[in-house]
Formats: C-alpha cells, sequence, structure tokens
C-alpha cells in the first residue's frame, strides 16, 4: 500500500499552528516561508516528534501505533517536498529555455535584417517588384 493510499485510510491530519491540514492540503503550502504555514517547518515539527518518541521510546511495549503515523507523515512530507523541488526545477528549465529561443529569435531577425541591408539597390528593387507582382 503506498502512503497516500494509508493517509487516506488513516484520514491523516497534520497540526500546524493553524489548524490541521488534510494530506492533500500539503501541495498548496510553499516550500519555505517566513510568515506561513510551509512544508519545510512542518517537517522539522514531524522530524522533531519523530527524535523525542525515539528518546523515550519503550523498549518493553513493541506497539508503535502513534510513531508508525508520525514516520508516515515525514515520508508524505519528503515526498511533497521532493516532488514540489523537482517541479520548481523543471519550471526554471522552462523558462531558461523559452528566455533562449527568444534571444536566438531575436539574433535571427537581426542577422535577416543585415542580409536584407547588405542587398544592392537592383536586388532590393527586384524583390520589391516582385512583392507587388505577387499581391
Amino acid at each position: 500500500m503506498n502512503i497516500f493510499e494509508q493517509a487516506s485510510r488513516l484520514k491523516l491530519r497534520f497540526t500546524t499552528p493553524r489548524g490541521d491540514l488534510a494530506t492533500e492540503d500539503l501541495w498548496s503550502l510553499p516550500l519555505q516561508s517566513d510568515t506561513k504555514v510551509n512544508l519545510d517547518t512542518l517537517a522539522r515539527m514531524v522530524a522533531k516528534q519523530i527524535r523525542e518518541r525515539e528518546a523515550v521510546e519503550s523498549f518493553v511495549e513493541p506497539t508503535r501505533t502513534a510513531g508508525d503515523t508520525l514516520d508516515l507523515q515525514l515520508d508524505i512530507l519528503k515526498f511533497v517536498i521532493a516532488s514540489r523541488k523537482a517541479d520548481n526545477a523543471a519550471l526554471l528549465a522552462r523558462r531558461a529555455a523559452a528566455s533562449e529561443v527568444e534571444m536566438l529569435q531575436g539574433l535571427l531577425a537581426k542577422k535577416q535584417n543585415e542580409a536584407l541591408e547588405s542587398l544592392s539597390e537592383e536586388e532590393i528593387q527586384a524583390r520589391l517588384a516582385a512583392l507587388k507582382a505577387a499581391s
């Protein structure tokens, strides 16, 4: 069973200073923010809870249902963070490619203008006559 199926079966919620969030709400959180609930802070909170749990874990009681929930929360947060970072990297790559295409199109237009400017007067008149005849 994948982590999102587990989360939906458990009706998993993430406790934040501003209230509980459902798993699907994580996708709308920023990766980092100084003013808003964000994925980085939320993951740190869950990781801290895991560390605290491990510090007081019983060696007699084998049940770890709360711990399993925390582990699942952290796995989901790590997945969402990695996915959002990959999305951001892909967006940056697309923007860089679009910027390069725009620059190359500008250079091509400049080269085409230079080629037209290098035509002789007779060649320009001949091309104008051909264009007028075609219209």
